[in-house]
């Protein structure tokens, strides 16, 4: 009987909606369908269609598991390991890359497994008949908790609202892509579901819970009013706003220093698609000042930011050539929809010459281009390599949104308001512009020539304004139009308007001229990118030291290449004057017949004088350069007697290292398992940490890889004042007493280690590091904490 009534209820789901194959446009009004949209052979058409290899090896029904026990149905498959605390999450990005690659390929198989997933997924939704569709662990007490209006227990789960603003976002583009009406009802249902969870809680509840990573929350309502006009999903989205990351944005006030990035930037799509639907001044102005602020002032040379998962400070931007852990893949999926978004609003050359640099030298080189794995972090570090992940393991967030990355490259190609034609993007490929009768075909070997031709094809002749970028990498361009040269006057990041009556077989050409620059690090001059065009070159470093696991298990950390750190001393460096660097540069000889690869004569030392450079986007499973140290010689000799000890002593360190956290920093602490009473973090002379007050505690559980003989190291400030007596336990038991306040008296950090008995953690291959406070005292503030082998 039961499953009868299920039956019927998916019927009535079915058919109860008004959603359209063409949803895509008539969300993203300049957009044209992925559809209509073919990708010829490229870099980009190569990904797309080995994406979808790669999603068709995954487990359905294990990625549906989550949603089945949530309902109380029994799953068909065992939930994925990776990431406890998270299982959800995976399954609505999943959902989101059928819906893509489906749209842009037709393949068959993709829908009947987005078809299968909505099924299952909208039992749940009757089983448990309260609209709502997601998979956090335990997630109803918390749902009970917010609808009575009480916030504070969403701290005991890990970012529960990022959870399911994935399966939000999966239903979503299951009808804007692929036309679902299931989908598209589901959502709406979701959506429902969600503003009775928060009806309850104050506009100061409602702040204190938007603390907690909530994805793009506010986006998926607002689409919600988009998609039906019904002025409570408006509302919602607003509920949605962070006002201590809006009122600062909207005051122009950069308050983003050491903040968690891809917590920030998706809060942003929603001020944006708030801005958009609503016609709102203030969220519009509030998401342009975040978006100059990444883009112009926090953004790398390959478009990606942060580093550790955090925006640096300009004081630390030293930490991006620094650490193993650099620029998230996730982070640049969310700011090219920022960027969409922003577009769509104001039709600007410099959001699409951000697009193109982000997209080529970040997104495409996150997928590896044999195997299909998608990368977590980039390292810009000198002599380092990254880590990819492999299908039904390693469930990562940059696992998550690499699943959607490829299938969207025909998105931003083209766009069109009213009789204009936009080309933003020099991606070989076809656009059939049903509305107006119109197919352009771009063909090109972009980027290893600057050149790019577009053939116009239509029954009859056809009144429309082409616009052509003009790049802001590139000084001048030529273009002809059917051989002969056509008059334009147009500046770097503009657009150049060929108004005209087009006829079949016109054939328009345009020639942009390619330019290597150097680029420096943000508040690093010292460092320096090389980009040709808006390529940025790289380096292999083969055999300059071992790079082991190069596809990732299951395990906790297996997204961060946790390998040996290579000094930067025995790396390639560009020592000389800039100038006359730059004019070696742009002197590089071709390596080999038409390859996108370069030798530049005499300028590296001896050692290194075999150094190729070629596209970023093309080195995999090898150390590499993309940041290099340049300095005059006599900047470089001053600089070395200084740094050369730093460099030896911190390496020192990183090899004695067995496991660490950044307290303070939101996924380090995630990822050991944080668990904490009475604790605060913050910042503090540009380093994160935490604290625990009157009889309070925080933990980590940390890896001693069966080691009998380690030291924790802890790093204080050392010039602490008020009470501070506080007991370091290693699985409860105490360690040390410790008591910070006016014990160094100098105003710098320290490092104090204390030896751990070998009955603490011998046959352990964790332990619980736990720092607990005494009543009216404070056990703090902790910089960081370090399991290490003592020194050799």
């Amino acid at each position: 009987m039961k499953l009868n009534l299920i039956s019927c209820a998916l019927t009535a789901l079915a058919l109860a909606s008004s959603g359209a194959v063409s949803a895509q446009d008539r969300l993203y009004d300049n957009s044209f369908p992925l559809s209509d949209v073919t990708l010829l052979d490229s870099p980009f058409r190569h990904a797309m269609d080995l994406n979808v290899d790669v999603l068709l090896q995954y487990d359905t029904d294990r990625l549906l598991a989550p949603y089945l026990k949530a309902a109380g149905l029994t799953p068909k498959g065992e939930s994925f390991s990776c990431w406890d605390g998270l299982d959800g999450h995976i399954g609505g990005h999943y959902l989101s890359a059928l819906a893509i690659h489906y749209a842009a390929t037709g393949n068959e198989a993709l829908k009947e497994r987005m078809d299968y997933m909505l099924g299952q997924l909208a039992m749940c939704a009757v089983a448990r008949g309260d609209g709502y569709v997601g998979g956090v662990p335990g997630g109803d007490d918390l749902w009970t908790a917010l609808r009575g209006g009480d916030e504070s227990k969403i701290w005991n789960y890990w970012v529960p609202w990022y959870n399911v603003h994935k399966m939000y976002a999966g239903l979503r583009d299951s009808w804007v892509y692929a036309g679902s009406k299931v989908g598209r009802n589901l959502f709406l249902g979701m959506c429902d579901w969600g503003i009775d969870v928060i009806s309850n809680l104050s506009d100061e509840r409602m702040e204190a819970m938007l603390g907690n990573e909530f994805g793009g929350m506010n986006e998926v309502y607002a689409d919600a009013y988009a998609m039906t006009g019904d002025q409570k999903y408006l509302d919602a989205a607003r509920r949605f706003t962070h006002h201590w990351l809006y009122d600062s944005m909207l005051a122009g006030v950069d308050n983003l220093d050491n903040k968690h990035a891809n917590t920030q930037v998706p809060k942003v799509v929603g001020f944006q698609r708030v801005a958009e639907i609503a016609d709102d001044a203030d969220y519009a102005k509030a998401s342009e000042f975040f978006w100059n602020t990444v883009v112009y002032n926090r953004s790398l040379s390959i478009g990606g930011n942060s580093r550790r998962e955090h925006f640096a400070s300009a004081s630390d931007a030293k930490s991006y050539v620094d650490d193993r852990e650099g620029p998230e893949s996730c982070n640049t999926n969310n700011m090219l929809k920022l960027t969409e978004g922003l577009f769509r609003m104001s039709p600007e050359a410099r959001y699409a010459d951000f697009y193109e640099r982000a997209l080529y030298n970040h997104i495409l080189s996150t997928q590896h281009p044999h195997h299909g794995g998608y990368v977590y972090f980039t390292s810009a570090r000198p002599g380092h390599y990254r880590v990819y992940s492999q299908p039904n393991s390693a469930m990562w967030c940059c696992v998550g949104t690499g699943m959607e990355n490829h299938g969207k490259y025909g998105q931003f190609i083209y766009t069109h308001n009213g009789d204009s034609l936009r080309v933003n993007l020099f991606i070989p490929s076809v656009l059939d512009w049903k509305e107006k009768g119109i197919k352009l075909t771009q063909r090109n070997n972009y980027p290893v020539e600057g050149v790019s031709e577009f053939t116009i094809n239509t029954p009859e002749a056809k009144h429309f304004s082409l616009l052509l970028r003009h790049p802001g990498w590139c000084d001048a361009v030529t273009v002809k139009v059917n051989g002969k040269p056509v008059k334009t006057f147009s500046k770097p990041s503009s657009y150049i308007a060929l108004d005209r009556e087009w006829r079949d077989g016109d054939v328009v050409t345009l020639d942009m001229p390619m330019k290597v620059t150097v680029e420096e690090l943000p508040n690093l001059p010292s460092y320096v990118s090389i980009l040709r065009g808006p390529v940025v070159l790289g380096a292999r470093l083969e055999g300059i030291a071992p790079t082991p696991r190069i596809v990732a298990d299951d395990s906790r950390w297996a997204h961060i290449a946790g390998g040996e750190l290579v000094s930067v001393f025995d790396t390639p460096l560009l020592i000389g004057d800039r100038g006359k660097l730059l004019k070696k540069l742009r002197a590089m000889q071709p390596v080999g017949n038409g390859e996108f690869a370069f030798k530049v004569p005499g300028l590296f030392s001896d050692k290194w004088a075999d150094i190729v450079l070629e596209p970023f986007y093309n080195i995999h499973d090898t150390r590499y350069m993309i940041y290099w140290l340049s300095m005059t010689p006599g900047q470089y000799k001053n600089y070395m007697a200084k740094a050369r000890k730093d460099e030896e002593m911190r390496l020192a360190l990183d090899r004695r290292t067995v496991d660490a956290v950044n307290t303070g920093e939101q996924q380090p602490e995630a990822d050991h398992f944080m668990e904490h009473k009475s604790s605060s973090s913050g910042n503090y002379n540009g380093e994160p940490w935490r604290d625990a007050s009157n009889g309070g505690y925080f933990s980590y559980k940390m890896k001693t890889s069966g080691a009998d003989n380690l030291l924790l190291r802890v790093r204080y400030w050392g010039n602490e004042s008020g009470n501070r007596d506080f007991d370091i336990c290693i699985d409860d038991k105490v360690l040390a007493s410790e008591n910070t306040s006016g014990k160094w008296k100098k105003d710098e950090f320290v490092d104090q280690e204390y030896a751990i008995p070998s009955e603490f953690i011998s046959g352990k291959d964790f332990v619980t590091v736990k720092f607990q406070s005494k009543k009216n005292n404070v056990a703090g503030g902790i910089f960081h904490v370090r399991l290490i082998r003592p020194e050799k």
